[in-house]
């Protein structure tokens, strides 16, 4: 008792400093997991809302329906859509201007910092709006400069394949910015002592860029990764403002499906079992980048 005791004084300032964190992640996130599960295994609809007693367990039957919308299974396609093409855009975009803001040490290049910074700060929902103007078919600015050098105006947001494209360019000038902050930083951390190496046996500026500077990287491009992964998984505010999924459910993500289901139609059983399956899918990608990590690691 008494060693218990000790034990507990001893340690227990390292705790209270966490318990205010581990508190909001387990009231925000891991208690509204097991209530998105218990909700999915359910036929809860807006009168189980009014009457408990009308909640019925139906085991795995919302899956089942889950899988067989056709509007759902064309999100699914649309989200790994979405991450396919605009992850790898997102990591070469942020570490090129990195790259090339690093070289430069004048002013100019620190208020360019802040320019390609400002988007990744800005509300997603007002920056969606603005596009959408940009996007226009009829006096959009996009359309405008295509008609200064003779082309035909396109359908960017009305048609199934340009508009998801769109949102695949609208979202990756959004997501450079805070990348780019990262990507900077490790460039920022790596040591002098490899520079004055590479110098001394007459490396050039291309060598150090490929033998130092990107292999250095392979940290902060797996941070990047990781967390651009998650974020376009749960692809949302863009076609949720722009589109509403449209046309023809072709920018429609799994995000919005879930937000439709349960907030616009009310059927929170199925947008429970879709946020689930989505839950499985981030911890899936998520696993399998990190055993993609390990085996790559070099020692």
């Amino acid at each position: 008792m008494k060693n218990t005791i000790r034990w507990i004084n001893k340690y227990k300032y390292p705790y209270l400093f966490i318990m205010p964190a581990v508190s909001l992640l387990l009231v925000f996130t891991i208690i509204p997991i097991f209530v998105a599960l218990i909700i999915s295994l359910t036929n809860i609809d807006l009168s189980g809302l009014a009457d408990w007693s009308n909640i019925k367990f139906i085991g795995l039957r919302n899956y089942i329906n889950l899988f067989k919308d056709s509007a759902f299974k064309k999100s699914i396609f649309n989200t790994v859509y979405y991450v396919v093409i605009g992850v790898p855009l997102v990591i070469i975009f942020s570490m090129f201007i990195a790259i090339l803001l690093d070289y430069g040490k004048n002013i100019i290049f620190k208020i360019l910092r802040l320019f390609y910074y400002m988007p990744s700060i800005t509300n997603s929902i007002a920056v969606a709006i603005v596009w959408g103007w940009l996007y226009n078919t009829n006096y959009g600015l996009f359309n405008y400069l295509l008609s200064l050098v003779g082309l035909p105006g396109q359908q960017w947001l009305s048609s199934p394949i340009l508009a998801k494209l769109s949102l695949i360019l609208l979202a990756l000038w959004k997501a450079m910015g805070a990348n780019m902050i990262i990507f900077l930083a490790a460039l920022q951390g790596i040591p002098k002592v490899y520079y004055e190496a590479a110098d001394i046996d007459g490396a050039n500026k291309w060598q150090k860029l490929i033998k130092i500077k990107i292999p250095l990287l392979s940290h902060a491009t797996f941070f990047v990764a990781v967390t651009t992964t998650i974020g376009w998984l749960q692809f949302f505010e863009e076609p949720f403002v722009m589109t509403g999924g449209g046309p023809l459910n072709s920018t429609l993500s799994m995000a919005l499906y879930i937000y439709q289901n349960g907030f616009q139609l009310g059927y929170f059983r199925y947008s429970a079992a879709g946020s689930f399956v989505l839950f499985l899918m981030i911890i899936t990608v998520t696993l399998m980048q990190f055993k993609f990590k390990k085996n790559n690691v070099e020692y």
